[in-house]
C-alpha cells in the first residue's frame, strides 16, 4: 500500500512537471502552486531526484518530453534547496544526491550542480559538517570510468568521471577566493588542505599520465580526455589562485612542465580551432597560463625555479601575434595571457635576469605586431566604434559594458608589458672597470641606470615615420630626432646605433606587412603605453615627442583619421605630466579633431570621441583655455546634429563646465536655453523609455545648474547678485518648460503602469534650481511649481534603486521644497483636495506624502542614506500647520517615520554605534510631533518599545556614548523631549522607577552640556571675527605645508592594506562601518523649524518650578552633574538649598559614600565624585 501511494504520489509530482512546460501561463502558474503545495511533503526532494534518474526507453518525441521533465525537476529541486538551505538537508538526500550527480547526462548536470553547490557553500564551507564528502568523491574519482579504465584495463565503472570532477570543481570553487576578510593573513582553510591531500594529489599523478599519453603537437585526443585535463587544470586553479595548500607544493614542478606541455602542443592555425575536441585543448591552454600568472604573483617562493620554462613558454606563444587578426577570441585570449605571464614575471626580483635577453625580440617580434593596426581594427573602426574605441582607446567619457573578458586583449597586454619593460632599469652606463674614483663617486655610479625605455623603447618607436605623400620632412625629423629627443652619453649612443641598424630591418618588415599608417598607429599605441616612463622624464623631452611626433599628425594634408585617433588617445594620457608651453597648441589641435567630419565612407566618430576624452583630461588636469566661448560653441552647435555624438558632447560639455567654474557660469544662460529646445525635440509622447539624447542632456543640464547656484552663491557673496537676477529666471523659465514638457504634456500612465522615474535624479536638480529661481509668490504659479512638485513626489513615492546612488540630489530637493513651503505655503503640500467627478474618488497623496514614502523607504533599505534620510524627518515633521486637516496628515506622518526608524534601531541595537543616533533622534521628533499616539505606537509594536526608545535616548547624552552629541540642534531636541517624558511621567501618575530617573538625569545633563554649547558657539563666532585677517594674510604658507604635507604622504604596504581592511571587514559584520557620504551629513545641523523659536531654559526652570518636590525625591545623582547643574542653572539652587535646610518632615537631602575618611559632607562643591542620595526625611 505505502509503495503503491508513493508511487501515485511520483507519478502526480511527474505529471505536474510535465504541465510546467506548457505554453499557457495559466497551466504553469496552477502546476507551479501546485508543486509547492507537494514541496511540503517530507519525501519530496526524494521524489525530484527518483523522476531525474530514471532511465525510460521511449520514443523519440517521448524522450523529448522526459528530458524537459527531468530538466524541469532539476530545476525545481535547486530553487527549493535554495529556498530551505537554513533549515538543513538530510545525510540521505545528500548521499542520493552525490550518487544522481555522478550518474546523469550532461544537459541534466548542469543544472543539478547548483544544487550541489548551494550545499557545499552551507554545509562544507561555513559549516564543514558534511565529513564523508571528500572521501566519497576520492572513490568515485578512483573508480570512474576513465580512471578506472585506464588503471584496470578490463574494469568497467557506472560512475562518469565527467561527472565526479565536475563534482570536484563545485567543491573547489569557493576557495579559489579569501573566505575570512577579517583575517589578514588568513590560513589554508583544513577543507581544502584535506581536498588537495586526498584528491588532488593523486588526481596531478594521473593528469601526468595522460598528458604523456595523450597530448601530441597539431593532435587531439578523444573529447572525453580533453574534457577531463580541462576540468583538472579549473580545479587547480581554484586550488593555488589564493591559498596553495602544503600538500601541492612539491608537485607544482611536474604539474607545471605537463602545462608546459600542454601550451607546446597548442596551434594557432585559424582553421583547426574550429574542432570541438581543439576547442577543449585551447580551454587548457588559458587556464595553464591563468595558472603561471597565479603561481607567479601569490607563491614566486615555489615558482621561481619554473620561471625560465614558463618565460620560453609564453615567449613560443607571443610571438603568434603576427596573425593577431586571424585569431579567434579564444586563441587571441591565449596570446594576452602569454604576455600578462612575461608582465609579471619581469615584475618580480628574478624577472629582469629572465627576460631581458628577450627584450629586443619582444618588441621585435611580438609586442608591436600587437600594437600595429589590422584588418580586424578597420572592420571594428567602421562596424562598432564604441567597441573599438572601449577596447583600444578607452576614456572617462566611455561607459563601461561587456563582459569583462573582452577587454583582454592581445594589445592591451602587449601595451601593459611594453609599459613595465620601459620603467625596467638597465645596467649602469658612462662606466668603467678600470676608471679609479672616490668612494662617493663609485656610489653616485651605481645609481646612473638608465631605463630600458630609454636605452630602447623610445629608439625604436622613433624610426617609423609619420605618413604622409612624402617622406622627406620625416627623415629630416628623424635624423634630428637621434640626435636631440634625448641626450646621452658616448657610449649609449653607441648602443643606439646598433639598435636603430636592427630597427631598420625591422622596419622594412613592418612597412612591407603593415603599411605606413598601420604600423604608425602601433607606434602611437606604444607612446601610450609609456605614461608611468614619460612622468619621470623631463619636460623638454615630452615636448620634443609631442611636437615632433603627434602635432604633426593633425598638420598633415592627406586626412589621417586612423592616426589621429590614437594621438587624442596618447595626448590625453599624456595631459597630467604635459609642460606648459605646448598647451595651447595640443588644445587647438584637439578642438580640430573634435570637429572632424566623416572622410567619405569613413567614419571618423572615433577621432571625435578621442578628442572629446582628451580635452576632458586636459581641463581636469588645470589646463584653462583663453577662451572658453568657442569650445562651448562647439559642443553646443554639434549637439542634435548627429545621434552618434551626443552622447560623448553631453559628457564633454559636463566636464568642461565642472572645469571651468566661474569662467564658463557666465554662459549658463545662454547655453541653457540652446540646450532645452534640442533636448526637447527629442522628448517622447509616452512617458517610457526616454532616448539616450534626453537622458544625457538632462545629466548635462544638472552639472549646469549645480555649477550655477555655485557661481550665483559666491556673487551673493559680494552682493552682485541683483547683476544675475534676469540670467536665473531664465534658467528657472527654461528648466521648468523642459520639465512641464516631460512629465506633464505626455499621456498619462495606463491603469497598473508605474510612472516613470527616469533621470530622477538629474530632474531633482533641476527641479530645485526651479525653486531656488523663486523670488516671489506669483513666481510659483508662473512656473508650475505645484504642478510639477506633485508628480515628482509621485515619483520619488515609488523609488526603489537603492543601490545606486542617485538620491543624494533628492534629498537636496526635499530640503529646497521645504523652504519654500515655509516661506510660501505651496498649494496642496500637506494635504489634496477631493478631485471632482469624473476623477477617480480616491485622489493622489500630497506632496508631503509622497516625500514621506521615499523617505521611509530610505530609512530601511539604505543604510548610507540613514543620515540624510532621518534629517528629513525633522524638516518635514515641523513644517507650519494651519488646519486639523494638516495636523492629521503630519500625525501619520509621524506614526510612519517612529516605525521604520525603531524597527531599525531594533536591528542594530545589540552594539552602540553611530547610526543609532539619527534613528533615534528620528523617532524623537515624531514623539514631540504627537506624544501619546507615538508612546502607543511604540508599546504596541514592542511590548517595552517605549521605555527601550527613551531609555536609549538618555544613554545617549551620557559620556559612555562613543559617537556623543557635537551639534547643537542634537542637544536641543533631546533636551525637549527628556523634557516631555518626565513631564508626562509624572503628569500621567506613572510609577517613579528607573525610566524616569534615568531621563531626568539625562535631562540635567543635556541641559548642561547644551548651555556650554551655546556659549561655546558665542565665542567662536567673536575668534572668527578678530581672526579673519590674520587668516587672509597666512594663505600662501598654507600652500606650501600641503604640498609638503603631499609630498611626505606615506605609501601604503601589502601588510598595512590587509590589517585595514580587516578591520573593516570587521566593523561592516558588526554593522558598524558608515559610508563615506554620512561622515560628511554628520556634520549638518537639524532642522528644528518652529522648534527652533522654543525657550529651552524656560521649559527646564518651569519643570522644577512644578515637579521639583518629586523630581529629587530617592533620585541617586553624581554630584558633578547637581554641582555643574546649578552652575548652568543657578535660580534652580534654592531648591536644593531648601532640600538640605528643611527639617519639618518634608523632603531632605543625604548624601551617602562619602569621601576617603567616611566623612559625611553636605557641600557638594567640595567633593564632586561623591554620589548623592535624595530621600524623604
Amino acid at each position: 500500500m505505502e509503495v503503491a501511494a508513493q508511487g501515485q504520489t511520483q507519478n502526480q509530482i511527474s505529471q505536474l512537471l510535465n504541465e510546467t512546460l506548457s505554453s499557457d501561463c495559466a497551466v504553469v502558474r496552477a502546476a507551479t502552486e501546485a508543486l509547492d503545495g507537494h514541496s511540503l511533503l517530507p519525501g519530496f526532494p526524494f521524489y525530484l531526484l527518483s523522476i531525474i534518474t530514471t532511465e525510460e526507453e521511449e520514443e523519440e518525441e517521448e524522450g523529448e518530453r522526459n528530458k524537459g521533465r527531468k530538466i524541469a525537476a532539476a530545476t525545481y529541486l535547486k530553487n527549493l534547496t535554495r529556498r530551505n538551505i537554513d533549515k538543513g538537508v538530510s545525510k540521505e538526500f545528500k548521499d542520493e544526491l552525490l550518487r544522481a550527480l555522478l550518474l546523469v547526462e550532461p544537459s541534466l548536470l548542469r543544472v543539478l550542480i547548483e544544487v550541489f553547490r548551494i550545499i557545499v557553500s552551507a554545509d562544507v564551507v561555513k559549516h564543514n559538517s558534511w565529513p564523508q564528502l571528500v572521501p566519497d568523491l576520492r572513490s568515485a574519482i578512483q573508480n570512474s570510468n576513465l580512471i578506472s579504465n585506464a588503471a584496470h584495463s578490463h574494469s568497467h565503472s557506472q560512475w562518469n568521471t565527467i561527472n565526479a570532477l565536475t563534482l570536484l570543481h563545485a567543491l573547489l570553487r569557493p576557495f579559489q577566493y579569501f573566505l575570512d576578510p577579517k583575517v589578514a593573513k588568513e590560513p589554508v582553510p583544513m577543507q581544502l588542505d584535506q581536498i588537495a591531500k586526498e584528491i588532488l594529489v593523486p588526481l596531478l599523478t594521473v593528469f601526468h599520465q595522460f598528458v604523456q599519453k595523450d597530448i601530441k603537437i597539431n593532435t587531439t585526443s578523444r573529447m572525453e580526455t580533453e574534457k577531463t585535463l580541462l576540468i583538472i587544470c579549473k580545479c587547480m586553479y581554484f586550488a593555488v589562485r589564493s591559498h596553495l595548500p602544503s600538500s601541492l607544493a612539491p608537485l607544482l614542478p611536474s604539474f607545471c612542465h605537463d602545462l608546459i606541455h600542454i601550451l607546446g602542443s597548442l596551434s594557432f592555425d585559424y582553421m583547426a580551432t574550429i574542432e570541438n575536441e581543439y576547442l577543449m585543448r585551447l580551454k587548457t591552454g588559458k587556464r595553464s597560463l591563468q595558472i603561471f600568472c597565479a603561481l607567479v604573483t601569490r607563491h614566486h617562493k615555489y615558482s621561481d625555479k619554473l620561471m625560465p620554462d614558463m618565460i620560453n613558454s609564453a615567449l613560443n606563444i607571443v610571438k603568434y601575434t603576427k596573425n593577431i587578426s586571424k585569431l579567434d577570441f579564444l586563441s587571441e585570449r591565449i596570446v594576452s595571457l602569454a604576455f600578462d605571464v612575461i608582465s609579471r614575471v619581469l615584475a618580480t626580483g628574478l624577472g629582469w635576469r629572465l627576460v631581458a635577453p628577450h627584450f629586443s625580440l619582444l618588441l621585435d617580434s611580438a609586442i608591436f605586431p600587437a600594437l600595429v593596426m589590422n584588418e580586424k581594427d578597420i572592420s571594428e573602426w567602421e562596424e562598432d566604434a564604441d567597441e573599438f574605441l572601449r577596447k583600444n582607446l578607452p576614456s572617462d567619457l566611455d561607459e563601461v559594458s561587456g563582459w569583462k573578458d573582452d577587454l583582454f586583449t592581445a594589445r592591451k597586454s602587449a601595451t601593459n608589458l611594453l609599459g613595465v619593460i620601459a620603467m625596467s632599469k638597465g645596467p649602469p652606463v658612462g662606466t668603467s672597470a678600470s676608471s679609479k674614483r672616490k668612494k662617493g663617486e663609485k656610489n653616485k655610479g651605481k645609481n646612473q641606470r638608465c631605463s630600458i625605455g630609454e636605452l630602447l623603447v623610445l629608439p625604436f618607436l622613433s624610426k617609423f615615420p609619420i605618413p604622409s605623400k612624402t617622406n622627406g620632412t620625416e627623415t629630416r625629423i628623424l635624423n634630428n630626432l637621434s640626435c636631440n629627443f634625448f641626450p646621452f652619453s658616448s657610449s649609449f649612443l653607441l648602443l643606439i646605433k646598433i639598435v636603430v641598424i636592427l630597427d631598420d630591418i625591422i622596419l622594412i618588415f613592418s612597412l612591407f606587412y603593415c603599411g605606413y599608417h598601420g604600423s604608425y598607429f602601433g607606434v602611437l599605441m606604444g607612446y601610450g603605453s609609456l605614461l608611468d616612463f614619460l612622468r619621470e622624464q623631463e619636460p623638454r623631452h615630452i615636448t620634443t615627442l609631442v611636437q615632433l611626433r603627434l602635432l604633426p599628425l593633425y598638420k598633415s594634408s592627406v586626412c589621417l583619421p586612423y592616426l589621429v585617433a590614437p594621438a587624442n588617445w596618447v595626448l590625453g594620457e599624456l595631459a597630467s605630466c604635459l609642460p606648459e608651453e605646448i598647451s595651447a597648441d595640443i588644445y587647438s589641435s584637439l578642438l580640430n579633431a573634435l570637429i572632424m567630419p566623416d572622410n567619405g565612407d569613413t567614419s571618423c566618430y572615433p577621432v571625435r570621441a578621442s578628442a572629446a576624452g582628451a580635452i576632458s583630461e586636459l581641463l581636469e588636469n588645470d589646463y584653462l583655455p583663453p577662451d572658453w566661448l568657442p569650445l562651448l560653441q562647439v559642443v553646443i552647435g554639434r549637439i542634435g546634429n548627429d545621434d552618434e555624438d551626443n552622447s560623448i558632447l553631453f559628457q564633454l560639455l559636463s566636464s568642461v563646465v565642472e572645469a571651468g567654474n566661474e569662467n564658463v557660469a557666465v554662459h549658463i544662460p545662454f547655453l541653457v536655453s540652446s540646450l532645452v529646445g534640442a533636448i526637447s525635440k527629442c522628448i517622447p509622447a509616452n512617458l517610457e523609455p526616454w532616448p539616450q539624447m534626453v537622458e544625457k542632456g538632462f545629466a548635462a543640464l544638472a552639472v549646469m545648474a549645480q555649477s550655477w547656484e555655485n557661481f550665483l552663491s559666491e556673487e551673493s557673496e559680494e552682493d552682485t547678485s541683483e547683476k544675475w537676477a534676469s540670467g536665473r529666471a531664465a534658467v528657472g523659465g527654461a528648466f521648468s518648460v523642459l520639465l512641464q514638457q516631460a512629465w506633464l504634456t505626455p499621456t498619462p500612465p495606463l491603469k497598473g503602469e508605474a510612472s516613470p522615474s527616469c533621470c530622477i535624479d538629474d530632474a531633482s536638480t533641476l527641479l530645485r534650481s526651479i525653486m531656488l529661481s523663486v523670488t516671489e509668490s506669483n513666481v510659483i504659479l508662473e512656473l508650475k511649481i505645484p504642478e510639477l512638485l506633485l508628480v515628482w513626489a509621485d515619483l520619488v513615492a515609488g523609488w526603489h534603486a537603492w543601490e545606486e546612488s542617485e538620491d543624494m540630489s533628492i534629498f537636496d530637493c526635499i530640503q529646497e521644497v521645504v523652504s519654500l513651503q515655509n516661506k510660501y505655503r505651496l498649494r496642496e503640500f500637506i494635504a489634496r483636495p477631493m478631485p471632482s467627478t469624473p476623477n477617480p474618488p480616491v485622489p493622489k497623496g500630497s506632496i508631503i506624502e509622497g516625500i514621506g514614502a521615499f523617505v521611509s523607504e530610505a530609512i530601511s533599505q539604505y543604510p548610507s542614506a540613514m543620515w540624510r534620510a532621518c534629517s528629513c524627518v525633522h524638516m518635514l515633521l515641523n513644517v507650519p500647520i494651519d488646519s486639523f486637516e494638516t495636523e492629521s496628515v503630519k500625525q501619520s506622518l509621524a506614526i510612519t517615520f517612529s516605525r521604520v526608524a525603531f524597527s531599525r534601531f531594533k536591528e542594530i541595537r545589540n552594539k552602540p554605534c553611530s547610526l543609532w543616533k539619527p534613528l533615534l533622534l528620528a523617532v524623537t521628533s515624531c514623539y514631540l510631533c504627537c506624544p501619546d499616539v507615538i508612546e502607543r505606537i511604540l508599546d504596541k509594536d514592542d511590548d517595552s518599545g517605549f521605555t527601550i526608545w527613551a531609555s536609549t535616548l538618555s544613554y545617549v547624552c551620557t559620556r559612555s556614548y562613543e559617537a556623543g552629541l557635537k551639534m547643537e540642534s542634537e542637544i536641543r531636541l533631546i533636551v525637549m523631549a527628556l523634557a516631555k517624558i518626565v513631564e508626562r511621567h509624572l503628569e500621567l501618575g506613572k510609577p517613579q522607577d528607573g525610566l524616569l530617573k534615568e531621563c531626568f538625569s539625562s535631562l540635567m545633563e543635556a541641559s548642561v552640556r547644551l548651555k556650554e554649547i551655546l556659549e561655546e558657539n558665542a565665542k567662536v563666532e567673536e575668534d572668527e571675527d578678530d581672526e579673519e585677517v590674520e587668516t587672509d594674510d597666512g594663505d600662501d604658507g598654507t600652500e606650501d605645508d600641503d604640498e609638503d604635507s603631499e609630498a611626505d604622504e606615506h605609501e601604503e604596504t601589502e601588510e598595512e592594506f590587509l590589517n585595514r581592511y580587516a578591520k573593516v571587514a570587521v566593523s561592516l559584520q558588526d554593522g558598524t562601518v558608515i559610508e563615506e557620504e554620512d561622515v560628511e551629513d554628520q556634520e549638518d545641523e537639524i532642522e528644528l523649524g518652529y522648534l527652533e523659536d522654543i525657550d529651552l531654559q524656560r521649559v527646564v526652570v518651569s519643570l522644577f518650578e512644578r515637579y521639583h518636590r518629586i523630581l529629587i525625591q530617592g533620585k541617586t545623582i553624581r554630584a558633578e552633574l547637581i554641582a555643574s547643574f546649578l552652575d548652568a542653572f543657578p535660580e534652580l539652587n534654592l531648591y536644593f538649598q531648601e532640600s538640605r535646610q528643611s527639617r519639618k518632615g518634608d523632603y531632605g537631602l543625604i548624601m551617602i559614600e562619602a569621601n576617603e575618611n567616611d566623612q559625611i559632607t553636605s557641600n557638594i562643591e567640595e567633593f564632586a565624585g561623591a554620589t548623592w542620595h535624595l530621600v524623604w526625611l
